[in-house]
């Protein structure tokens, strides 16, 4: 029954963020986001398909058929962006993601909470 509860949690908060990060790149963005995207090497024509997938990663997660790839394809993403950080000489950046490379490692472990 825990597992249960943990895999809700952390299901809905991964779909909720994939989701929020996905419309946010098509928002008129702050300086602060946009410089950040520029150290990462992320030019602003690029941007709006990280929201497309990102969109499409949240929606996966809620579906059992596509929960396993939409949770692999979020850590490759997070991967990349921890390395394009370090690329940039970023660390505290990467270091940030630690723990949203977690939660998508850790949904695979717990699987789709809904199954029967």
């Amino acid at each position: 029954m825990m597992k249960t509860i943990i895999s809700v949690g952390l299901l809905t908060i991964s779909a909720c963020l994939s989701l929020k990060h996905g419309w946010d790149t098509f928002q008129p963005a702050n300086t602060d986001q946009v410089n950040m995207m520029a150290d990462l090497g992320i030019s602003k024509a690029i941007m709006p398909f990280f929201g497309v997938l990102s969109i499409a990663i949240g929606l996966m997660l809620l579906f059992p058929p596509t929960f396993f790839i939409s949770n692999v394809l979020n850590a490759v993403t997070i991967v990349l962006i921890m390395a394009l950080s370090l690329r940039a000489g970023n660390i505290s950046m990467a270091l940030i993601e630690i723990p949203f490379l977690a939660m998508p490692l850790a949904l695979i472990w717990l699987k789709y909470p809904f199954k029967f």
